[in-house]
């Protein structure tokens, strides 16, 4: 779900709180020794994404940040903030040649540089947060009949 963050709105708090949950407290930031990626470079994004990058020939930024049961992804446009809601579960992760988030019938690619290098650590611990949720959730190997 893509929704537009610019100004505070208590439904889109309250939204974003249902698909992904509350934000961590501090505590589990502390442990978790942080929940949001340094500011990537998009590179590339899905078609009926286009609607958040830039028209002109401008750089576009965004960052990941993680929620107990899904992701944030933060793009801004101008002077606009758009943030895409992906729960674990839809959540896909592809590394070629940079990194590309799929969920949902979008994607959004970042391009492989040296801020991507930099959140190498936050994509670990991205991956590791999705395996776990995984776990939860995991079907029994053997069904008994």
């Amino acid at each position: 779900m893509l929704i537009d963050t610019t100004h505070y709105n208590s439904e889109h708090k309250q939204i974003i709180a249902d698909l992904v949950g509350s934000p961590f407290c501090l505590v589990q930031k502390l442990k978790l020794r942080g929940v949001g990626s340094k500011r990537m470079i998009v590179d590339e994004v899905s078609p009926n994404l286009q609607q958040v990058l830039n028209i002109v020939s401008d750089i576009n930024y965004g960052n990941i940040e993680l929620r107990p049961k899904g992701i944030l992804i933060h793009i801004t446009k101008g002077l606009k903030n758009f943030t895409w809601i992906i729960p674990y579960y839809h959540l896909v992760i592809y590394k070629i040649n940079g990194s590309s988030i799929h969920a949902q019938g979008k994607f959004v690619h970042f391009r492989a540089n040296k801020t991507f290098k930099e959140n190498k650590k936050f994509f670990d611990k991205l991956i590791d947060q999705k395996t776990k949720h995984d776990m939860l959730y995991k079907m029994p190997d053997t069904l008994w009949i």
